[in-house]
């Protein structure tokens, strides 16, 4: 018997991979929130670890690696037409080069920093949610939510600001932006926590089901293993 994916998790998955897209194009820009230069696609890259949580929560490790891989593909695919368009002679009438390369022109240093940090993070967030749901057998979802997303994004963090722009900026700065962004995104993370527990309580009842993680194997690329 084939192994199969239900309409709700195709439907998160595809969610899951537009806010992954979309944050790396909105990442482009920098903006001001109350007071604190930030890129736009801290406004959307959240959701993604709030979907994790949810697919980690109701379907596994399992689903939430299927998923994190997805990501990632979609993601590299993303950068790679994205440079190669680039690379593309424009055409001579054309007037808005500058501006689709600045967008889509990712440096090679900074795609391969977002890649590799998001591998880790996502795959940390899923690895603390499944390890704290058998430790709780499946009590208190807020705190392992928060918690799973706080090292997530410690990991990402740590990981992307060093290898994009380590030697290019000050380690001073970069410490700040880093713990920066690991509160702004964890305080988003907590603000819509009522939302992702009822999301939560609906899939499961939806899709009358809640995974435990007793034999699992969390090789992350043990990617048939679904």
């Amino acid at each position: 018997m084939k192994q199969q994916v239900s309409v709700t998790f195709m439907l998160l998955g595809i969610l899951f991979n537009v806010c992954l897209v979309a944050s790396n194009l909105l990442g482009t820009k920098l903006i001001n929130v109350f007071g604190i230069s930030v890129t736009g696609g801290l406004m959307i890259f959240p959701i993604s670890y709030i979907i994790n949580d949810c697919v980690a929560e109701v379907w596994g490790y399992r689903k939430a690696r299927l998923l994190i891989w997805s990501g990632f593909v979609s993601n590299f695919f993303t950068v790679t037409v994205g440079l190669i368009a680039v690379a593309v002679p424009a055409a001579p009438f054309w007037e808005g080069e500058e501006h689709f390369n600045f967008v889509f022109g990712m440096a090679p240093r900074i795609a391969c920093a977002s890649l590799i940090a998001y591998l880790v993070g996502s795959f940390l967030n899923a690895w603390v949610m499944s390890k704290m749901k058998i430790a709780s057998k499946g009590a208190h979802f807020s705190w392992r939510a928060v918690w799973s997303t706080i090292v997530g994004e410690t990991g990402d963090s740590l990981l992307f600001f060093p290898i994009a722009f380590g030697w290019l900026i000050g380690w001073k700065e970069l410490f700040v932006m880093m713990v920066t962004q690991i509160i702004l995104k964890t305080l988003y993370e907590i603000i819509v926590l009522p939302v992702t527990i009822r999301v939560v309580k609906a899939v499961k009842k939806m899709e009358e089901t809640d995974v435990y993680d007793d034999n699992v194997s969390y090789n992350v690329l043990n990617v048939k293993d679904i």
